[in-house]
Parts: structure tokens; C-alpha cells; sequence
């Protein structure tokens, strides 16, 4: 990024510290409490009565009032805007006529518009707090996400290991770790660079790319709302912050198998790498380094807020305040500059995510309306049938809107009233759910959201990456077998929670 860009680091920071003041001056006239109130109704299911939601999550189905639309819901075309966003992000940028087109954010803003308005307008008609509450999720998802991209942004890792497969497999399990810690997105930003540059002198690389999308793209992302978007939901409605740590078991083996599995194809690549390759790599290799250092703090405030329950609209403030000094410092800090720039960073992939998501957060209303009225019709009650129906939907669409449907649909055929309520209910369930969207969110490029964004920067490094469907391959071959196993494992022959 040249030397111009920083005064936008400036003008964009300033932005940021103003809306969080705007955003705490909200709170303090609104008065909620500072941290969200802990419901002990969880801890006995089945022996009090259900108690108000705690502020961070929308109020249940029944709360949003008299809807317009009776028992039924709304009528089945009303889904149609919603499909139709879903398959143009999908088909779009892989059709040679409308790809470019797509890649400007303005166009996915205008699809967005043209899709979700008159969807947003049709609700508001017949059940208004359905688009209230939508749209405050909206907002709680992207502020996160935001919060995240520009803190994990500035932070670079310099040097130049050797490229060992040893070396690899411990940036991948370092990932691993950290994208439940920072998220996905994050742990990809801070890493990919780094891995791309351990690599440059090899040939064989793309399978460590592909590696990278599998595990810290993705998989990685389980324990914690902060790492993938669909836990982030799923907390917002009112699942426990930790209750997701129960997952570990799955978390555990996924890693431990796909990091072996790299390292023994790392192993028969490197092998295959020319002599004078493997000699440039070595006379090459520098110490790590850090630069953008404070943005670690900032980072972890981030993580505090959320962790802490920090209630809605102090959380936000904390966030925005957080990643506008993180921008600041880049504008005040040479080395901090220089962060960023190492990084190529800018604001393209989070402006993408603001436009796209405004239509599917939209559009998708009268689905999880649908779902809440009809979702048992459609038969799935297993836990194994759940894993895979979610996680069939997650490969192909984003997965966080699909997570909500699958999670609606769950809380309907088990008769829960809340999301939370799901942790003592159909805590097997809730588990299935949670693993078919993070999980096979890796199984395309379009999956989830880091996926594309590494595929880019990775060809952008001269890395020659696998087709869509080359890539679908990879997953077929090699994640669907281990998921089938962990998910028969954990979730048909195990009792859940193991601990």
C-alpha cells in the first residue's frame, strides 16, 4: 500500500472512535446493563418457567408479536429472492461473462438491494420486529467481523523459514489453534502471508494452501463464537459463550488427522522439489519477526468483550473503539505502516462481506420463518441426518445463514422456545448443527468467506491453485472420509458431551 493510503488510516480511524462514542452515549441513554444478565434457567431445564432473553440475543419467535402471516408462515415464493441471492454469489464469479462484473463490490451491494428491499418491505408489513431483529444481527455479526479483519490486518510476520515440512505442519497447527482464539478470518490474515513467503522457492505448494483452507479457514474455527461466523449466530441467540468447548473432542481428532495427513504429503512433495530449490530456500531463510505489535491487544480486547458477554451496544462500542486506534496506530506508527502494507491490507474483502450479507440477512427472513412454522415437515430429527443436511447446504452456501436455518429448524422439531434451550434439550443435535456448517464450510471455494479470500491472495503470489471443481475434489477425497468418521464417532457411537 503506498504512502498515500495513510491518511484514509486516519479519516477511517477517527470514523470508528466517533460511532463508538455515539454507540456508548446510545447505552447510557437506553441504560441496559453492562454485561449480559446470566439466565440460570439453562441449568433447570424443565423446572422453571422460561425467563426474558438475555439482551445480546433477539427475542424468541413468539416474542416478535402478531405476525401477519398465521401458523403457516409466510407463503413458499417468498424464499425465492433469498435462493436466488444465494445461488448468483455462487455461480456468478465462476461464469468468464459475469466474473469481473462480480468482483466490483458495488455490483454485490446492487444485487443485494435489488434482492433483499422488497423482501425487507413485504416483512415489515405483516411481522416488523422480524426485520428490527434481523437487522440488529446484521449489525452485531459485521461489527465483529470488522473488528477482527482490521486488528488481525496490521499484524505481520516477517522472515523466512525453511520450507520443511516440519515448518509447515507447525504454521497449520499454530492456525489451527488461533482460529478459535482470533476467528478464522483473522488467524488467515496473520498467517497466510507468512506461509506463502516460508514457500516461495518451492514448486509444490498449492497442497499447503489447500491444507491452510482446510484447517485455518475452517475447522479450526469450532470451540469458540468468535471463531466462524455461524457460532457467532448461534451465541447471538442465546448458546453460551463456552458451551461450544464441548466440541473439543472433534476439534482434537479433525486437526490431529488432517495435520498428519499434510505432513506425510508435504513429506512426498518435498522430496520431489529440485535440489537447487530446496538449496535457495535454506540460503534464504530469516529469523520471525513481528510488526504491528500492539494490534495483539487490541485483539484481545476484542475477544474480552465478547467472551465477558459484554452486552449489546457497549460490545459494538469496545469493538469499534478497538479497530479504529489499531487504524490510528498504523497512521502514527512507521513500523505499524508498514504492518499493513506487508500485509497488502485494505478494506475490499470486509466491504465485500457488509454487501452480500445485507441481502442474505434480508432475504433470508421468510426462510427462518418458514422453518419456525414448518421445519418439522421435513422429516430430519437425527443427529447424523442434521450433520450432513447442514452441512450439504454449508458447502455450497454460506454457511452462517445456513447454520440459522438448520439451528430453527432443530429448535422446531424438539420444541424448544429459544436457542438456548437447545443446550439442555438436543445438546447432540445442537453439536451436529454446529459441526456441518463450520466443518464442510471447507468443502468449496465458496463455503465460507476466508476460503476465496486465501485462494486470492495465494494466486495473487504466483501460487497456480486448483479449479473449483479441482478443488472440490481435494475435499471429497480427503475431508469427507474423516467427517464421516468423526461424525458417526461423536455423534451415532459416543455419548454427548464425553466430558
Amino acid at each position: 500500500m503506498e504512502h498515500g493510503a495513510q491518511p484514509r488510516y486516519g479519516a477511517v480511524g477517527i470514523a470508528l472512535i466517533a460511532i463508538a462514542v455515539a454507540l456508548f452515549a446510545i447505552g447510557i441513554v437506553l441504560k441496559p446493563a453492562f454485561f449480559t444478565p446470566k439466565d440460570d434457567a439453562s441449568a433447570h431445564a424443565g423446572e422453571t418457567e422460561a425467563k426474558e432473553p438475555p439482551a445480546h440475543e433477539p427475542a424468541a419467535p413468539a416474542a416478535h408479536g402478531e405476525s401477519g402471516f398465521g401458523e403457516k408462515g409466510p407463503p413458499l415464493w417468498s424464499v425465492a429472492p433469498f435462493l436466488a441471492l444465494l445461488v448468483a454469489i455462487a455461480i456468478l464469479p465462476l461464469i468468464h461473462r459475469t466474473a469481473h462484473w462480480w468482483e466490483h463490490n458495488r455490483n454485490k451491494l446492487m444485487v443485494s438491494v435489488l434482492l433483499g428491499g422488497p423482501v425487507a418491505v413485504y416483512i415489515v408489513l405483516n411481522d416488523k420486529m422480524r426485520v428490527v431483529h434481523s437487522g440488529l444481527e446484521y449489525f452485531q455479526f459485521l461489527c465483529l467481523l470488522s473488528g477482527l479483519f482490521i486488528t488481525a490486518g496490521g499484524l505481520h510476520l516477517t522472515g523466512n523459514l525453511k520450507a520443511k515440512p516440519a515448518v509447515n505442519s507447525i504454521f497449520l497447527a499454530i492456525g489451527y489453534v488461533l482460529a478459535s482464539l482470533i476467528g478464522t478470518t483473522g488467524a488467515a490474515m496473520v498467517l497466510i502471508y507468512p506461509v506463502l513467503r516460508t514457500n516461495l522457492e518451492r514448486k509444490f505448494k498449492a497442497h499447503t494452501v489447500i491444507f491452510f483452507i482446510f484447517t485455518i479457514c475452517n475447522t479450526g474455527g469450532l470451540l469458540t463464537p468468535i471463531g466462524d461466523p455461524p457460532l457467532f449466530l448461534g451465541y447471538l441467540r442465546g448458546i453460551d459463550f463456552f458451551w461450544f468447548l464441548k466440541l473439543w473432542p472433534m476439534w482434537a481428532v479433525n486437526g490431529a488427522v488432517l495435520l498428519a495427513l499434510y505432513y506425510f504429503m508435504d513429506v512426498y512433495f518435498y522430496r520431489k522439489e529440485a535440489a537447487k530449490d530446496i538449496t535457495a530456500d535454506s540460503e534464504r531463510a530469516e529469523p520471525l519477526g513481528l510488526k504491528g505489535w500492539l494490534n495483539v491487544l487490541f485483539l484481545l480486547g476484542i475477544v474480552t468483550s465478547v467472551a465477558a458477554s459484554v452486552n449489546t451496544p457497549y460490545r459494538e462500542g469496545i469493538i469499534f473503539l478497538l479497530g479504529g486506534l489499531s487504524l490510528l496506530y498504523a497512521r502514527g506508527s512507521g513500523g505499524a505502516l508498514k504492518a499493513r502494507e506487508g500485509n497488502q491490507f485494505n478494506f475490499s474483502a470486509i466491504l465485500e462481506v457488509a454487501a452480500v450479507f445485507a441481502g442474505i440477512f434480508s432475504t433470508m427472513i421468510p426462510a427462518l420463518m418458514l422453518l419456525e412454522a414448518r421445519g418439522a415437515e421435513l422429516g430430519v430429527t437425527k443427529p447424523l441426518e442434521y450433520f450432513y443436511v447442514t452441512g450439504m447446504f454449508s458447502s455450497f452456501l454460506d454457511n452462517a445463514p445456513t447454520f440459522l436455518c438448520f439451528l430453527t429448524l432443530s429448535m422446531s422439531a424438539v420444541k424448544a422456545s429459544a436457542a438456548g434451550e437447545m443446550m439442555t434439550k438436543a445438546p447432540v443435535i445442537l453439536a451436529a448443527v454446529s459441526l456441518g456448517a463450520v466443518f464442510m464450510g471447507a468443502n468449496t471455494y465458496i463455503g465460507n468467506a476466508p476460503n476465496f479470500m486465501v485462494r486470492s491472495i495465494a494466486e495473487q503470489q504466483g501460487v497456480k491453485m486448483p479449479s473449483f471443481f479441482g478443488y472440490m475434489a481435494w475435499a471429497a477425497v480427503i475431508l469427507l472420509p474423516v467427517f464421516t468418521i468423526l461424525a458417526l464417532l461423536f455423534l451415532v457411537w459416543l455419548p454427548f458431551p464425553i466430558l
